[in-house]
Formats: C-alpha cells, sequence, structure tokens
C-alpha cells in the first residue's frame, strides 16, 4: 500500500507557501451514524464520503465525525501555525484536543484557522472535524447534489458530496504575514496592489513586493505605510499580457518584514489581462474574442466532485484544449485553486459560477450571497476567470423571476452584491433565460430538430423572436424568454449561447455538434457558444468523452474543426446523423459561407472534392472543385461562394469533403455526408 497521501501536492500554488506546508490529506479515522447504532472505520480525506475513493461510500448520512493526530513540524519555530481547509460541506465544527476553535458554514469555500495558541512546534495534537450534511439541501447552497425530498431537478443531478472534499493542510507563516493579496492586472501596464497585514505589529511590518520571473525586478519598499491594508501600484518594463495565445504570469514575491526580524513569504501569481464589452462584442486586452466553450461539471466516477489525482485534474484541461475550446464553463462549482492555476498557465479562459440552491427562501438567497466574497478573495488574482455567473436557469429562484418581483429582485441584488466585489469581470444574473440584470445575455436551448434550430437561431439573431422552446419534463415544455422583464434592453448587451447539444448515441451527438455549432457561427450577432459537455456524469451521457475519459466514435468528426478560428458554413439543412443529404445522381450546386475569428483579414479558395464515404480529408486529396479565391473579413460571415459539384460517382454513400485553403494551407475543412435517407424500421 502507498504511503503517499493522495492529492499531496500544494493546493494553492497561485498563493504559495510551499516551503512551509504538511498536508494532511490520507486516512483519517470516521464515525457516522446507521440508525441508532454507532459506527467506526476508517475514511481518505479528501473525498466525499458517499464516494469509493473515501473507503466509505455511504449516501445520506446527514452527520460524520473525523478524527486524526496531527503533529506540527519542529523547525516551525517562531512562526505561526494555521490549518486549512479547501472546502468541507456542509457545516464543519473544528475540534483541538476537543476544544471546539472554529466553525464554518458553506460547502464550497475555503477557510483556515491560526492554532498558534492551541500548540507548538513539536507537538502532537488531536483533530477532531465533526460535519453536518442535510440531506434536504434545497434552501441550501448545494449545485447539482441530490436532495431528499427531491426536487425539481432529481432528474439532473448527481450523488451528493458530503464531508471534506478538498484538501486540508498545515502551513506555517511569519508573526506577521500578508493576506487577501489582489493583483488586479486590468490597466494591461503592471499590478495595482492591495493586501492586509495580520498578526504581530502589523501596522509597523516592512511589505516589500518584487517580480521574480523574467528579466523585470522591481521592488516597493513601502505599500502605503501605516495600518493594516497596504496599497501601491507597481508598474512592468515592456509588460507581457496574459491571453489564450501567450498566457504570460507574473510571480510576485510578497514579503513581510516582521518587527521582531523574522519574514513571512508568499509566491503570488498574477496577469495582465483585461475584459470588456462594447455594445454586443467581447473585447479580451483590447482584441475582438468569441468564446468556444465547453460546460465541464468536474465529476469523476469513483471520486466524485474530488479529482482522484492531479493528473486527473489537470488532463480535463489539456483535453479541452486538445478538442480546440478556448473556454470552459465550470458548472455550479468552484473547482480547486490548482485547476484555475493550471488554467492559467495553459490560456484557457473560465466562466466561473457558485453552486446555488434549487428553492428560493430568504435565508437561501443570502446563504447564496454568502458565498460570493470569499470566492472572489480565492480567485480573483486568476487571469483565466473572464465571466461570474451567478443564478443557473432560475434554479433557487423556483422558475420564476418573470412573474416574482421578489425573486427578480434576489438575481439582481445578486448581480449588484458580485459587481461591488469585481468590477473588472463581466458577471452574468442568471444564465440560460429571464435576465434582469446582465453584462451577458445568454441562452440555453437544445432541440432535436435541424430546422427547428436553425430557424429559432435566425430569430434569436436578428431579434424578431426573443424567446424559444424549453422542455422542462417529457410532455412539458415550455417558450422561456431571455428577459426577465421588458423593461431589459433588448441590444447593445452581448448575446450568446452557453448550453446546446443533442442526440441520444455518440455518432448523433456528434452530428449535431456540426450542424448545430455551424449555425451559432452563421450568426455575426452572438458573441460565442459553450457546448453541454466535456464528460459523462453518471447517468448524463452527454460528454464528448465518457465518465472515465475515454473517447467515443464521433462518425469521423475532429472537433478542432468546428472550433477553429475559422470554419466552413454550408447553406444546407441537413436530414439525419450519417445521412446529411441523399446521394445526388446528378451535378449539383451547394453555397459555402466563411465565418472567420482571427484578427487579420483573410483571402482563400474552397476547394471541394467527392471521397469514400467515412474517409478523412488528407494532404494528398485531391480538389475537383476550386472557388475564385475570397476575401473574408474578421467577425463577419463571408458571402456565399456557390460551388458547381459533379454527380459523386458509383455507389450508394458518399463523402463531400470541403475545405479552405490560404497559399496551400488548410485553415478550415468539414464534409457532408450523401447516404440512403431511411425512415425508422419500427412500429
Amino acid at each position: 500500500m502507498s504511503t503517499i497521501a493522495p492529492r499531496s501536492q500544494y493546493p494553492r500554488p497561485d498563493r504559495d507557501r510551499s516551503q512551509h506546508w504538511h498536508t494532511l490529506n490520507g486516512t483519517w479515522d470516521f464515525t457516522y451514524h446507521d440508525g441508532d447504532r454507532p459506527v467506526a472505520t476508517r475514511i481518505t480525506v479528501p473525498f466525499a464520503w458517499e464516494t469509493a475513493d473515501s473507503g466509505v461510500a455511504r449516501s445520506w448520512l446527514s452527520n460524520g465525525s473525523y478524527h486524526r493526530e496531527v503533529t506540527v513540524p519542529e523547525d516551525w519555530q517562531g512562526r505561526r501555525t494555521f490549518l486549512c481547509f479547501g472546502a468541507v460541506h456542509h457545516h464543519a465544527e473544528v475540534l483541538i484536543d476537543r476544544v471546539v476553535v472554529a466553525e464554518h458554514e458553506g460547502g464550497h469555500t475555503p477557510f483556515e484557522i491560526d492554532i498558534t495558541r492551541y500548540t507548538k512546534p513539536g507537538w502532537t495534537f488531536d483533530l477532531d472535524v465533526n460535519v453536518h450534511a442535510p440531506t434536504d439541501k434545497r434552501a441550501i447552497p448545494h449545485g447539482k447534489q441530490r436532495s431528499i425530498p427531491r426536487d425539481d431537478y432529481d432528474g439532473v443531478s448527481f450523488t451528493p458530496t458530503s464531508g471534506i472534499w478538498q484538501p486540508v493542510w498545515l502551513e506555517a507563516r511569519g508573526s506577521a504575514w500578508a493576506d487577501n493579496i489582489h493583483l488586479d492586472g486590468t490597466s494591461l501596464t503592471g499590478f495595482d496592489i492591495t493586501l492586509d497585514v495580520h498578526g504581530d505589529a502589523p501596522a509597523e511590518a516592512r511589505v516589500t513586493v518584487e517580480v521574480i520571473n523574467g528579466s523585470n525586478t522591481h521592488e516597493l519598499l513601502e505599500l502605503e505605510p501605516g495600518g493594516t491594508q497596504r496599497r501601491g501600484r507597481l508598474e512592468l518594463d515592456n509588460p507581457c499580457l496574459w491571453s489564450p495565445t501567450d498566457p504570460h504570469l507574473y510571480r510576485l514575491q510578497v514579503t513581510t518584514h516582521c518587527v521582531n526580524g523574522d519574514c513571512d513569504e508568499v509566491l503570488a501569481t498574477g496577469g495582465l489581462r483585461s475584459i470588456e464589452t462594447a455594445g454586443e462584442m467581447l473585447f479580451l486586452n483590447g482584441e475582438r474574442l468569441y468564446v468556444r466553450g465547453i460546460l465541464d461539471q468536474g465529476y469523476w466516477p469513483t471520486s466524485g466532485l474530488t479529482a482522484p489525482t492531479e493528473e486527473a485534474l489537470i488532463y480535463d484541461l489539456a483535453l479541452t484544449q486538445r478538442l480546440g475550446y478556448n473556454l470552459v464553463r465550470k458548472h455550479i462549482k468552484l473547482e480547486e485553486p490548482r485547476w484555475l492555476h493550471e488554467a492559467d498557465q495553459r490560456g484557457i479562459l473560465v466562466w466561473a459560477e457558485p453552486p446555488g440552491p434549487s428553492r428560493h427562501t430568504l435565508a437561501g438567497a443570502a446563504a447564496f450571497e454568502a458565498q460570493l466574497p470569499p470566492m472572489v478573495v480565492r480567485d480573483r488574482n486568476h487571469p483565466s476567470i473572464i465571466i461570474w455567473g451567478l443564478y443557473n436557469e432560475e434554479w433557487g429562484l423556483d422558475w420564476n423571476i418573470p412573474g416574482s418581483p421578489e425573486r427578480a429582485h434576489a438575481a439582481k441584488h445578486a448581480y449588484d452584491t458580485m459587481k461591488a466585489l469585481d468590477g473588472t469581470r463581466l458577471v452574468v444574473d442568471n444564465s440560460g433565460w429571464a435576465h434582469v440584470q446582465t453584462d451577458l445575455v445568454d441562452w440555453h436551448y437544445y432541440d432535436e430538430d435541424p430546422r427547428a434550430w436553425a430557424a429559432n437561431l435566425a430569430g434569436l439573431a436578428t431579434g424578431e423572436r426573443d424567446d424559444f422552446p424549453v422542455k422542462l419534463g417529457p410532455n412539458y415544455v415550455v417558450h422561456k424568454s431571455l428577459y426577465g422583464s421588458p423593461d431589459h434592453p433588448r441590444q447593445n448587451v452581448p448575446i450568446l449561447n452557453s448550453e446546446y447539444g443533442a442526440g441520444f448515441t455518440s455518432l448523433e451527438r456528434a452530428w449535431h455538434l456540426r450542424w448545430q455549432t455551424q449555425e451559432i457561427r452563421r450568426h455575426d450577432r452572438f458573441a460565442g457558444y459553450v457546448y453541454t459537455e466535456l464528460a459523462d456524469v453518471e447517468h448524463e451521457m452527454a460528454g464528448i468523452v465518457d465518465a472515465d475519459r475515454r473517447t467515443k466514435d464521433l462518425g469521423g468528426l475532429d472537433p478542432t474543426q468546428i472550433n477553429a478560428d475559422t470554419v466552413l458554413v454550408l447553406d444546407l439543412l441537413p436530414v439525419a446523423a450519417g445521412a446529411d443529404i441523399e446521394p445526388p445522381t446528378g451535378p449539383i450546386t451547394l453555397d459555402v459561407r466563411i465565418s472567420h475569428h482571427g484578427q487579420a483579414p483573410l483571402q482563400a479558395r474552397v476547394r471541394a472534392a467527392w471521397a469514400a464515404y467515412g474517409s478523412t480529408l488528407r494532404a494528398t486529396t485531391t480538389p475537383q472543385v476550386e472557388a475564385s479565391p475570397v476575401k473574408v473579413e474578421p467577425f463577419r460571415l463571408s458571402d456565399p461562394v456557390t460551388l458547381a459539384l459533379p454527380a459523386p460517382g458509383a455507389g450508394s454513400m458518399h463523402r463531400l469533403h470541403l475545405w479552405l485553403v490560404d497559399d496551400d494551407r488548410v485553415v478550415a475543412s468539414t464534409y457532408v455526408d450523401a447516404a440512403p435517407i431511411e425512415e425508422p424500421n419500427r412500429p
């Protein structure tokens, strides 16, 4: 058996104090009640007690008690000792040697305890954590965890996550230390820095900041000396901006020089990045941005919301990039800082959103907003985060924003609260529909009918319609409006999709992914899309990969083709998966348009050739047809290029390859499958 603790990497690499830390992940004693009978067992932290990886695998426990002995490292003499928790669902009571030292409520937010006065370096103490996790979760922030009694969202909910589910550790700090470090790089020329100094004689401590990577070396001798809060401006020579194409991160050494002569050091990470809107357009660092996103729920089969390993945690980001997406919408879950740090390093944009309740109460709305300040303090230095999402589809607002001033006020109040906490990012009040006040109008729309999908998207793009059908049950379809009231502006707010997808089998889902994404790209008004979703979760089989992150049969689709800067948009309404059109018996014409989201115009030519059904485009494929060069402007759908195509030849099944070349370099490609259209062979 391995003696290495699970998830043993330092949990907060963006605020690195790993020179003095000790993981508490691993085996703990665990006690719960089975009816009236107490059960004593062992549990592996940091996995929720419902999961197989925890070793307990018990659902619907309302309470559980953790215990272990902890020894403070002897070389921490003269330092303060902190006990840190990444996340514990839902209410935690922490005891040291049977004395209550702290309580915390909120299943996704971190907390820490200065335990210096309860122990000393070299000492061993008893650590107990008593956790209460209500089975009735409807009025507390819980995201997509299943609840008892079950509620309206049970069909899209998963196994609950209870107890300690993010890392636990000790770390040492100086007698005075810097906290709440905020690196605001939105000026794009340097960092506006704020931080708090705590501990012994904080007003007298001297704080310096130094850039320790690259050719820049700067020092702030004082951050506004005097008082516990310090401020300063760190102007950078030759500033390097953070972006998906060049995710440059700055590492800043923040040193607190304590009055007793010791020092506290923390290595903070940040980036120079701005996100803004202008009319219905998005701009990242002043350049036009088109969102090509994917929804990720962050679940694993044997470990629930906790990644089983460091490799598994970061693999999903590598996969996202490999599929061609530039953004992850992390769905109603505050993911671990290590994941966000990896997104920073890879240049992947993040749409972050906290879990919400599922029923509306005043207490539930207050609990939802209570998690926003610690979320911002924990995550605001990550340049990858460009959007804060709040409520989702009126969950926690009882599906009733348009019909309830109280619920509309709750959405607006959450928006105002979030903007006051962080005005540098975009905020979405209620993702999906019924917006009250928002920086983005986003919509969630699922449809199996290609004709209805194309028609409804066209109506949303022109503004002729502002609603769409939503299937809330097997026989229950309602039309949801983008707007929660007639007062919401219908123009000059960016509009984008943030959930879509259709199909039962993986082949059908790949087919819908190809054609539905094309239709979104047809309309220049839209600022992007978010496909649902990256990986299967339990009974939800909508992932591009399965729950174990294994590939599926996508029928020859390469997702990078549809998620590229430049794509081909065909003036064609497909019929069925695997049979986009009937096999032509003679020559046909096809109009092709180009959607280009590069920063410079493109001069390119469309080529086409019939090939074997199921084949892939190769460098050696000889074009049968080549159109005249066409100039394509960025973010403007081109005029149609008409191709006169010969008949495909003998046989009943063919694939038409279409590709766009710029100086013989392929910059976009797609295909059309020609096969017999068969009626379903069933009664």
